[in-house]
């Protein structure tokens, strides 16, 4: 009989248990955390300037950190894509200043029209960078260790594990665990068998380390995710230009000839890479309903000490590779040939782009004539004689007379002309769109409508009330080009792909371990199984079933009570089955590894407890 004293010290290590279950269940969650440990902690307390640096470097590389200044980063970028900025376009800062002369100003100062390349914007991307990189190097040689280490031995008591079942076997222990051994790594568990002196045989497996692996992975890519995107910044530039068929509308690769252009921190314009394009040709189908097929240009490209000209068919998605830069295909449309001859006999030819409005290239565009009309006795040009034609173009013009095309290609193209004579602005230096008239211009009367619209088709003329003529020549294509060099798109394409790759791997992948024990009974041996999982999922029970089954043990059906199990082998298999849970059963009550049924002995189950616990930290 036990003494009282000996009961409530029984009683009390057993409800102890649970408490050390759940804090052996935190063990192994902080073996893969990058947070100091309490002993780490308490060194590094105190006021010196080490200590200070330690704590501040800890609290910069803790995930929480990386997570705060990535939301900064989002938040700083802001304002990048709501305000102009230099890089991008300088005049639309200029119209801003205009339009907000308090703000502008204090916006300026602050980097906001410069916002990537602003030193705040550097010190917060350059904070998140050093933070994750602190915070991963820790958890990859926690991982590293965790590889390299064994499976732990199977706890004493598999049966508080919440996944566990008990069977017996005919086969010797040793046989045994080496067939479970062998059905476990053929299921990719990384096993471990060990020998005890009582002569049972355990088996330990682990599977799933693959998702810590993936976390990494994941995190790592990020970080070359904002490597790269820093070098593209540093060292990427791109430019787009609006081109036109023809020999005379040839393009080469300066500043000035770009229409828009964004180069990186660490480019400046001579760094340009030398080359010029022409575009001699432009080759463009559609389906009957007007929907696109394919669009190609026929380029001839120039490359100094490449000797002479290469041709190039520019295709969507099939860029040029010249010289380090890409160039790529990005719009097209039409460009009406207008001929104009003034009241002096003169005769002025444009080819003005025309921008497509909708699907079936319904195109507007201004054809200007600043220098018409000069006196050529006294070569003076009287402004309020400049003319400018503001048009809509169709590619095939509507039988009934509307006011838009009917299908993209040039089965009928029509020109439709609204002439205006007076001064158009061109004179005063003020910049603006060379797609429509100035309508301040108009508004003021200095610009003035002469006669009524006038539908044209190529080949036809239009005289105007001061006896000049406006011609309809014919119509030419235009392409617009993007050219650019990524020196990171590569990084970027490795980064990306890894990323995925690990995200889909710390989603999909579940870490677990599995155990058995064989104890000889005199007919074979007893078998005890237990499971864990680390990341709890419904699958989990399945999978140890499937284990269990494959190790010898009965099958169970999902669903059904856990006594009513059919083994193998009709009766005698149940028989088997039963004396060897009766063994298992009454040894377990000999060494005190009761499951807590009542009768037990309460040593037994303080015990169980204890080694449920050291189960669940192990994992």
């Amino acid at each position: 009989m036990a003494t009282t004293e000996e009961t409530e010290t029984r009683v009390e290590e057993k409800n102890r248990a649970p408490e050390q279950l759940a804090e052996a269940g935190r063990e192994d969650e902080n073996a893969l955390s990058s947070r100091p440990a309490a002993d780490s902690a308490r060194r590094v307390a105190g006021h010196g300037v080490l200590a200070t640096a330690r704590r501040w470097w800890r609290q910069l590389t803790s995930m929480r950190t990386a997570l705060l200044l990535l939301f900064l980063l989002a938040v700083a970028a802001a304002p990048g894509s709501l305000l102009p900025q230099y890089n991008l376009n300088s005049d639309k800062v200029d119209t801003y200043y205009q339009q907000h002369p308090t703000l502008a100003p204090i916006l300026d100062k602050a980097g906001m029209f410069d916002v990537f390349s602003s030193p705040w914007f550097a010190a917060i991307y350059l904070l998140l960078f050093v933070s994750l990189v602190g915070c991963l190097t820790p958890r990859i040689r926690v991982h590293v260790r965790a590889l390299r280490r064994t499976p732990p031995d199977a706890p004493r008591q598999l049966s508080r594990l919440r996944v566990h079942r008990e069977f017996g076997v005919e086969s010797e222990p040793e046989q045994a665990a080496k067939l479970a051994q062998k059905k476990l790594r053929g299921a990719r568990f990384r096993s471990a068998l060990r020998r005890h002196d009582d002569g049972s045989v355990t088996v330990s497996a682990e599977k799933g380390f693959l998702r810590e692996t993936g976390n990494l992975l994941f995190h790592f890519s990020l970080v070359a995710v904002l490597v790269g995107v820093a070098y593209g910044a540093g060292y990427g530039w791109h430019g787009g230009r609006l081109i036109m068929q023809g020999a005379d509308n040839g393009f080469c690769n300066t500043l000035q000839q770009y229409d828009e252009y964004s180069l990186g921190s660490r480019i400046k314009g001579s760094d340009l890479p030398p080359f010029c394009l022409t575009m001699t040709g432009f080759h463009a189908s559609f389906q009957a309903n007007g929907q696109p097929l394919h669009y190609s240009a026929d380029m001839t490209y120039e490359v100094p000490g490449q000797g002479g000209s290469h041709k190039y068919n520019l295709s969507v998605n099939h860029p040029l590779r010249i010289n380090g830069a890409s160039v790529y295909l990005v719009g097209n449309g039409y460009s009406p040939v207008i001929r104009y001859t003034d009241r002096y006999g003169r005769t002025q030819t444009t080819t003005s782009p025309f921008i497509p409005q909708d699907g079936n290239f319904t195109s507007n565009g201004v054809a200007l004539f600043p220098d018409a009309n000069v006196d050529p006795k006294t070569g003076k040009r009287n402004v309020d004689l400049q003319m400018a034609f503001q048009g809509v173009f169709f590619p095939t013009t509507a039988k009934q007379g509307g006011q838009a095309s009917t299908y993209p290609g040039l089965r009928d193209p029509g020109l439709m002309l609204f002439a205006y004579r007076g001064n158009t602005g061109t004179d005063a230096g003020i910049p603006h769109s060379v797609y429509t008239l100035d309508q301040s211009q108009i508004d003021n009367g200095q610009l003035k409508e002469v006669g009524k619209p006038r539908l044209l088709r190529p080949g036809q003329s239009w005289t105007l009330d001061d006896g000049t003529k406006v011609e309809f020549v014919g119509v030419k294509r235009w392409a617009t080009l993007q050219i650019r060099r990524d020196p990171a798109s590569r990084i970027m394409l490795i980064a990306g792909i890894a990323m995925l790759a690990g995200l889909l791997g710390s989603l999909s992948i579940r870490r677990r371990r599995v155990w058995f024990r064989f104890t000889p009974d005199g007919a074979g041996s007893a078998v005890s199984a237990g499971g864990l999982a680390r990341n709890e999922y419904s699958g989990f029970a399945d999978e140890f079933d499937r284990l269990v089954a494959a190790a010898g043990g009965p099958s169970r059906t999902r669903g059904a009570a856990d006594d009513a199990v059919d083994p193998p082998g009709g009766a005698d298999g149940a028989a088997r089955t039963t004396a060897a849970d009766g063994a298992a059963q009454t040894r377990t009550g000999a060494d005190g590894a009761a499951q807590g049924h009542p009768g037990t002995d309460g040593t037994a189950q303080a015990e169980t407890s204890a080694e449920g616990a050291q189960a669940r930290g192990k994992d």
